[in-house]
Order: C-alpha cells, then sequence, then structure tokens
C-alpha cells in the first residue's frame, strides 16, 4: 500500500512540475513577444508634478549645522 501512495505522490508531483515549467516558460515567451512589438514610447523629460519654472517650492533643510542652531534658538 505505502509503495502505491508513493508512486501516485510522485506522478502528481511530476505532473505539477511539469506544468509549472510550462506555465514558467510560456511566460517568458509571450513577455518576450510581447517586447518586440511595442514600439518604444517616448516619454516626457519633465515629470507632471514637476514645479513649472519661477515656481516657489518647499523647501527643509535638515543639516547637522542647521538644526543645532535651531535648537539652541528655542528657549
Amino acid at each position: 500500500m505505502n509503495d502505491l501512495l508513493a508512486v501516485i505522490y510522485f506522478v502528481f508531483f511530476a505532473a505539477i512540475a511539469g506544468g509549472a515549467f510550462a506555465l514558467m516558460s510560456q511566460n517568458l515567451r509571450s513577455s518576450q513577444e510581447r517586447d518586440s512589438l511595442q514600439t518604444p514610447r517616448r516619454r516626457s523629460r519633465v515629470h507632471p508634478e514637476a514645479p513649472q519654472p519661477g515656481e516657489e517650492v518647499l523647501y527643509v533643510d535638515f543639516s547637522r549645522e542647521r538644526l543645532e542652531q535651531m535648537y539652541q534658538q528655542t528657549p
């Protein structure tokens, strides 16, 4: 009985391992085909959330000297 269960186990193990390998190879093949079919998109050089020229931005200085000055100024 134990021999039969071992054979069944290894048959199912081989089926699952073969299916996993087939799925992995098919995914790799389809991703290569998709990459070769796509034309390269031209990306804009400016991020959409980047500040426009002349626009003010918030700047926080966390340098050690600046922090030490801030702590010395507090009463």
